[in-house]
Order: structure tokens, then sequence, then C-alpha cells
């Protein structure tokens, strides 16, 4: 382990600590004005032989849902007769960002550690598409869309720092800003970097009408717009300011984007956030 990634894990462990001796109510995040309560009627769905799901995708049939967990595997909701089964899995490990090509039925599974892989609509082991973009490894492929149009597909690549899924806290602390947003074809066999220095880069979603595509800069606590048609082409701006830290963006049938919050930004959030001395390790 590098001398910069010990520390950083040292100071991690330290924010923990602090995070246990502080009172509650100093630690407790603030009440989001005009929030509801609709989450807490949710149902629940239980993973009993699986651990850490992360992005979810549903498929051309719409059957479903699909989640990567922790163990390499692709799970799919079978209703509650057959439950989860397995459908595809990694040769590596930790699937994030998932998404189905609605013409073919193959899903396209963003491998934090190993690039991107695709699998075919019957399952089994997926194949890797992409490793590295424009000469340098990816190093933590995050969450992606596909312009079904356009036949290409936009993902992350969130930073150069972490080695490993759990040391995500590490990166947010040192205030990094080495995250990618990417272009690819379906092939895998062309690719290109849009943005780069992106604080912590992670859920991607295409708009309605194919204008402009979302990024989530989860340190920032921004959601970023980069236009890719019209008269703003090219151009990044401020989509919206959330009230924590988001993941995944997803647009639903409105045209409108769900964006799921890691947690909300308390005031010990803010300071660590706000004085460079958490983020010189």
């Amino acid at each position: 382990m590098s001398t910069a990634i010990l520390k950083l894990t040292l100071l991690t462990a330290f924010v923990a600590l602090l995070s246990i001796i502080l009172s509650p109510k100093f630690l407790a995040p603030p009440e989001v004005p005009g929030s509801n309560t609709h989450l807490h009627e949710a149902q629940t769905i239980h993973l009993p032989s699986a651990f850490g799901p992360e992005s979810l995708a549903f498929d051309p049939h719409g059957d479903g849902p699909y989640t990567g967990v922790a163990d390499g595997r692709i799970l799919k909701w079978q209703a509650h007769a057959l439950g989860w089964t397995d459908f595809a899995f990694l040769s590596a490990r930790r699937p994030l960002g998932l998404q189905f090509d609605k013409k073919t039925g193959d899903l396209y599974i963003a491998d934090a550690y190993f690039g991107f892989h695709v699998v075919g609509p019957a399952g089994g082991l997926a194949t890797r598409l992409i490793t590295e973009v424009e000469d340098q490894p990816l190093y933590f492929t995050n969450d992606m869309d596909i312009d079904e149009i356009d036949d290409v597909i936009y993902f992350t690549d969130t930073n150069c720092l972490i080695l490993l899924c759990w040391q995500f806290l590490p990166s947010i602390l040192s205030h990094d800003k080495t995250g990618r947003l990417i272009k690819c074809n379906k092939s895998g066999k062309e690719a290109k970097v849009l943005l780069r220095d992106l604080a912590f880069a992670n859920g991607v979603a295409l708009s309605e009408d194919r204008s402009f595509l979302l990024v989530a800069e989860t340190a920032t606590c921004r959601v970023l717009r980069l236009w890719l048609r019209g008269p703003n082409v090219g151009n990044v701006d401020v989509f919206a300011e959330v009230p924590g830290f988001p993941d995944n963006i997803r647009r639903n049938t409105k045209g409108e984007f769900w964006v799921a919050l890691h947690s909300k930004k308390g005031l010990f959030a803010k300071l660590v956030l706000s004085y460079g001395l958490f983020g010189r390790a």
C-alpha cells in the first residue's frame, strides 16, 4: 500500500472515531425542506445470500430488477415464487452500474476494478470490453447510460485514487478531482474522454431528448450537465445542488430524474469538506 493511501486510510479511521465520540445532535443531518416520507412505505426485497446490491436495471421485457452484488454475481428478481436467481457473473469482482441494450437484450456492466463488461440476454460469464481509455487504465468504473439511437454508452471512471470500493471516503476527504466521463461505442473499440477533473464522478443519465447528459459529482453534492446538442453543445453547467452525496441517477418515463443520495450532508460533513487540512494527507 502506498504512503498516500495509508495516510488517507488512517485519516478515514480518525474521522469514523471522531463521529462516534461527538454527540449525535452535532452529527445529525438537517431536515430537507419540502421532503416527504414516501420511502418509509416502500417494500423491502431482502437479499438473504448476497451483500452490497448497487445498481438496478430492468431488461427489455420489463423483467427484473437485476442487481450486482459484492461477490461478482448479477442477480435477477423473479417475484416471491422464485426470489433472487443467478443471471450472470464476472470473472473479476464488484459490478456497479448496469444497463440493458433495449435492441439486443445485452447487459452492460461497470466493474469497479476491471473495466467495462457485457453479457448476452441468456446471462452467464460476462466478457470484458474496455480496460483503458486514451492510454490510461480505468481505475474505478462506476455508472452508465446508453444512447439507443446513436448506439453509444456514457460511463464514469470515478477517480485515479481508489484501489478498493471501501476506500471511497479517503477519496472524498482528499478533495480528489481525477474523475472522468467517458463515451464509447457498444463494441468498446472506440472510446474518448468527454470530461476530466471531476470530484468523485458517479451516476450518469441521458435526457429524454438526448440533448444533455447528467453526471453526479458525489464529493461536491452536485449534479453537472454536459450539453451534447444545440447551441450550448460542449458546455458544462450545474444542473442541481442536492442536500447530500449523490450516487446513481435514473430517468423516469416522464423525463424526470431520480437521484439517489448516499447520505445527507450535515454540519460535520460540511466542516470536513470545507477545510483543506482534512484533504492534505
